[in-house]
This record gives structure tokens, C-alpha cells and sequence, in this order.
């Protein structure tokens, strides 16, 4: 049990989790209920909490768009290959995707906006 709190624990610091989901597992956790299982799966995947970083995306929009780099980077993974078998549609979705991101309309994956830092 004290290796599943140090997990919860970890998963809060690192913002997987907020005050609310870690008190209601830990208290699952210590009433023996086993709240350890969605914690276990949380932990096995790389969480981005804040998301990507705005500057990041943008560059590489400018530098890399034609190959859909921006698109892989942030988890769009079918349209960053199909940015990259036809050139970003010859550049036209590059300039849509480089105004979105400029205008702050352009998410991840998860549909979160980008973060400006």
C-alpha cells in the first residue's frame, strides 16, 4: 500500500492528477477499496498536464510543416502523415495550421490549446 500512496503521490506532483482525484483515491486506497488500478494506468503513459508549449508548435509549423511535423508533435498522428505524403497539401494546410496556432485556435490531440510560457 505504501508503494500505491508514493505512486498517487508522484502522479500529483507531476499534475496527472488534481487535489480532488488524489485525496478521493487515497482515501479509496486506505479504505481498502484498491484505487491503485486507475493510478496504475495513468502512470504507464507520459502525461503532458499543461500541454505543448506554443512556441514549439509554431516553429516547427514554419520550419517542418510540409512534413507534418507539428501534426506528429502534437498527436495528430494520421494527419501528420498525410501532411507528409502530399506537402502539407501543397503548403495550403500549412498556412491554415500556422494562422490557427498564431490565433490560438489550434489544439492537441486532446483538444487542449496550446500554452504560451
Amino acid at each position: 500500500m505504501a508503494d500505491e500512496l508514493k505512486g498517487l503521490s508522484e502522479l500529483k506532483e507531476a499534475g496527472a492528477l488534481t487535489e480532488e482525484e488524489f485525496q478521493e483515491q487515497k482515501a479509496k486506497l486506505l479504505a481498502g477499496g484498491g484505487g491503485s488500478a486507475p493510478a496504475a494506468s495513468q502512470a504507464a503513459a507520459p502525461v503532458q498536464a499543461e500541454g505543448y508549449e506554443w512556441l514549439t508548435v509554431l516553429l516547427l509549423c514554419w520550419f517542418l510543416g510540409i512534413l507534418g511535423v507539428h501534426r506528429f508533435y502534437t498527436g495528430h498522428t494520421g494527419m501528420g502523415v498525410l501532411y507528409l505524403l502530399t506537402a502539407g497539401l501543397c503548403g495550403i494546410l500549412v498556412l491554415v495550421d500556422f494562422f490557427k496556432i498564431i490565433t490560438g485556435n489550434y489544439t492537441d490531440s486532446l483538444g487542449r490549446p496550446l500554452v504560451k510560457k
